[in-house]
């Protein structure tokens, strides 16, 4: 049956889907399972299982070592490139890989070692369900590839490297001859913002509908490759775990179902979106740690006061084995969160990204824990604090700092990038724009901000913040007021050790830096500019966008 199409997306683009597209999604997915699917079964041709799932889709898991060795849909193969397959990180390599049927399911297992990973047809459906469970550190499965074969879907996106031949940094980040930059890692999103990556033809769409992540780490706001394009191919991935830029150990267990979903060029059925997708099919299959939805809970709070109404919040639950997360209501803060594993989490309140209330709240299975309206104490808020002056507002983000919103999807030194450099004014109006987003100890070390006090503000000692989001290489800041006083040289918080400003991510760990200036620092002329220097301090790093660096979050003077 074939997939009903309510969206198309011309020729030569690409999707990345967002729960906003829910609403108007085409039908697939589940929502074609009572289709007359006569073709529906499977077949061994001595290498592979082979799956007809009777719609329009037959796809093919090697016996030796659980790949996906094809994927046919409508008489096109589209899966692989380069002589290689689709299969969890680069192949496991040796695998038992059995095939059982239950009905209208097929459901073929591979184990390796401590890992198992599946793959479900459901009859009618032009989908694959996969599972993978990793148990341990034994074996290193942290993502799902889907390898696509060239030419089939092309682009010229931030993720896609077909047009960029220069290699500027590592062997990840490319060039084009007009300036601009690409790379996979260039994907613009956090996990919380997309339910489905891909493309469309327009005629034929390709996509893998991400999982919940219960088991993933990082949070709501972690960003990491999603997708790549180049003239060899594509790639479509689901990341169970990425160490790049990562804030949390790993976590293990069951991850999925995420579903690699063809449709006739529309977006992927929400049916299959995480928020939506029920598999009370799979409960009786015997995957190996999965838990039905009568084995999960609930969390659901009336409401959250001391909100700051110009912003979102999120409402995130962590623990060493798994994590969620869910809106707030703007009107009122009401948040529900479904599907819980039981178990204590610690649960966080975030303004934008920046946590302003943490709890704890414990979750039994078939029940639902209510929470009464959660009060964020002012002081947890730093924009509550009365200030001289403030560049940005506290949230957790760059957002709002010259070119804070380029840096996800394209590296510092793309064409399209203001200068780095220059001094800010105090007053002026352009305080935040024309501060950079990223300060580096080899780039723009030493940006100057201008401003005035008056005679009794300058007759007092004063309290300099300065928050960050991530840093690379130990990068800090450290200050030097009027060239007569320099502040200590802070230690650095703890932070990914990994590359982030030059690979899309600012997000790191939020760190607030105090500066006690004293009264003796300030200029005694009330028309006079103080001069405010922000220096990068570090021993480690390379040069240029390598060199020890930070990404601004906020910076104020105190009253």
């Amino acid at each position: 049956m074939s997939d009903l199409v309510n969206r198309a997306v011309g020729r030569r683009t690409f999707v990345l889907g967002s729960a906003a597209a829910a609403g108007t999604a085409a039908l697939a997915g589940p929502l074609a399972g009572s289709a007359s699917a006569a073709s529906f079964g499977w077949s061994d041709d001595g290498s592979n299982y082979v799956v007809d799932t009777g719609a329009s889709l037959v796809f093919k898991v090697s016996k030796t070592n659980g790949d996906l060795t094809s994927l046919v849909y409508k008489g096109t193969e589209y899966q692989g490139y380069g002589g290689m397959n689709s299969h969890i990180e680069s192949g496991l390599g040796a695998s038992t890989v059995t095939l059982a049927q239950s009905g209208t399911t097929i459901l073929i297992s591979v184990t390796h070692g401590t890992l198992k990973h599946y793959y479900a047809a459901r009859s009618g459906e032009n989908n694959v369900y996969l599972w993978t469970n990793k148990a341990d550190t034994s074996v290193s499965a942290t993502r799902y590839i889907v390898r696509v074969k060239a030419g089939l879907f092309l682009n010229d996106e931030p993720d896609s490297y077909t047009y960029a031949p220069t290699t500027i940094e590592a062997s990840d980040v490319f060039e084009k001859s007009d300036g601009q930059t690409r790379s996979k890692h260039y994907s613009k999103l956090r996990v919380a913002d997309y339910d489905y990556i891909g493309w469309s033809t327009g005629s034929v769409g390709l996509y893998v509908v991400r999982s919940n992540h219960e088991k993933a780490s990082g949070g709501p706001f972690y960003r990491s490759l999603l997708r790549h394009q180049s003239s060899g191919g594509g790639g479509l991935y689901e990341i169970l775990y990425y160490g790049e830029n990562q804030t949390e150990a790993q976590r293990f267990g069951l991850q999925g179902p995420y579903v690699i979903a063809f449709t006739d060029g529309g977006a992927p059925s929400s049916a299959l979106y995480h928020a939506n997708l029920t598999t009370s099919w799979a409960d009786s299959l015997g995957i190996s740690g999965y838990v039905a939805a009568s084995g999960r809970g609930r969390v659901a709070g009336v409401g959250i006061s001391g909100r700051n109404t110009a912003y979102a919040y999120t409402v995130g639950l962590a623990n060493s084995t798994a994590q969620y997360w869910a809106s707030a209501r703007s009107s009122d803060g009401y948040f529900a969160i479904g599907g819980v594993l039981p178990g204590t989490y610690t649960l966080t309140v975030f303004k934008g990204e920046l946590a302003v209330y943490t709890g704890s709240v414990t979750v039994t299975a078939g029940g639902t824990t209510t929470l009464n309206t959660i009060a964020i104490p002012s002081s947890n808020d730093p924009s509550n604090a009365s200030a001289i002056w403030r560049i940005n507002d506290w949230d957790g983000t760059p957002g709002g700092f010259k070119n804070a919103a380029l840096m996800t999807y394209a590296h510092p030194s793309d064409v399209r990038a203001a200068s780095w450099t220059g001094n800010v004014v105090v007053g002026s109006g352009t305080e935040t724009s024309a501060f950079p987003c990223y300060l580096w100890k080899d780039v723009n070390s030493g940006i100057v901000v201008y401003f005035k006090l008056t005679a009794a503000q300058a007759a007092a000692a004063h309290t300099l913040r300065i928050g960050v989001t991530t840093a690379y290489a130990n990068g800090r800041p450290q200050v030097v007021v009027n060239d007569t006083w320099t502040s200590a040289v802070p230690s650095p918080p703890s932070q990914p050790s990994t590359r982030s400003l030059t690979v899309g991510s600012y997000r790191g760990n939020n760190h607030t830096f105090t500066y006690s200036v004293p009264a003796s620092a300030w200029l005694t002329d009330t028309g006079a500019y103080n001069t405010l220097k922000i220096y990068v301090a570090s021993g480690s790093g390379s040069t240029s966008f390598l060199s020890a660096g930070t990404s601004i979050d906020a910076i104020d003077l105190l009253t």
